[in-house]
């Protein structure tokens, strides 16, 4: 990265993974800070923001989760990073445990997450306390799914006619659950032009609402 960005790297708020080796998901306190390490090495700098990435890959316990979070804020607190987090896809197997409140929690997030997934985000929000929480995936993998040409996700917006299925669904997934940030990939500039216009239009959290009841409605059946 540091050499594709070059001086520009300054310019950019940089976040990053660790957890992943090429053995498979771990956990080890000693590893996961040795990846932060190395991150900052590998960017010149240290980044903005280092996720724990799925722990639950590792289906931890209690005591191996919280000494992995807290290597991760030793390293912030060391200056190899600025901040740390959690990035979770299914966060059900977490709701338990206990770790040093991170800076950022990020969760799935959108009209594609299923109403046990969504509960136990925001389970999980309020027992972490986290500085922030993020939504990630909200487009379940790619705009281009079959899923977005079946229906309308404008409905979720309030007095948004303009508005685009694509910028809808990406508008309704700050609501599902409540996050800060949606993070997305891209290296399309016309989509990111899309994207980020959307957060001009405004959430009806009335059909959030109902929605979500519909959802909880349905796992119960």
């Amino acid at each position: 990265m540091r050499t594709t960005a070059g001086d520009l790297l300054p310019k950019f708020s940089v976040s990053t993974k660790v957890g992943f080796f090429p053995e498979g998901h771990g956990l080890d306190p000693a590893r996961v800070l040795g990846a932060a390490e190395q991150a900052a090495k590998d960017l010149g700098r240290e980044p903005d923001l280092v996720f724990l990435h799925n722990p639950e890959h590792s289906a931890p316990d209690a005591e191996t989760l919280e000494q992995a979070c807290t290597a991760l804020a030793d390293a912030a607190q060391a200056g190899l990073c600025r901040s740390w987090g959690v990035s979770t896809w299914d966060p059900r197997s977490l709701t338990d445990f206990d770790v040093p409140c991170p800076d950022v929690l990020m969760v799935r997030a959108g009209l594609l997450v299923g109403v046990d997934v969504l509960e136990a985000a925001e389970a999980l929000a309020m027992r972490w306390c986290p500085s922030q929480v993020w939504g990630m995936s909200p487009f379940g993998g790619s705009t281009t799914e079959v899923v977005w040409d079946r229906f309308d996700p404008r409905i979720f917006l309030r007095d948004s006619p303009s508005a685009t299925k694509i910028q809808a669904a990406f508008r309704s997934s700050y609501g599902l659950p409540q996050v800060d940030a949606v993070a997305v990939g891209t290296d399309d500039v016309d989509h990111l032009r899309e994207l980020t216009e959307a957060l001009a239009y405004e959430v009806d959290e009335n059909v959030i609402r109902e929605y979500r009841r519909l959802l909880k409605g349905r796992q119960r059946a």
